[in-house]
């Protein structure tokens, strides 16, 4: 999970990977998670949860997939 800016107070957590964009701008939050993509070993493990079609077009780019949000939160509610 990226925000933007940074949680106060911050989140943590052991299950999710809990972020933040380095400036905060218009998008620095979906940047952020692009760069993490691009640098990682195996980006196609990771799953992105958006439903910004132009974020979710940068994700399959780098390799990875993407949840829509609606169909995650059901996920979620199913549990």
């Amino acid at each position: 999970m990226v925000f933007e800016p940074a949680p106060s107070p911050p989140i943590r957590s052991s299950v999710i990977e809990v972020a933040h964009a380095p400036r905060p701008r218009r998008d620095s939050a979906d940047d952020e998670i692009v760069r993490r993509l691009k640098g990682d070993s195996e980006p196609g493990a990771v799953r992105v949860v958006t439903s910004d079609r132009w974020l979710a077009d940068r994700v399959h780019a780098a390799g990875a997939s993407v949840h829509s949000a609606d169909s995650f939160r059901s996920l979620l509610e199913a549990i």
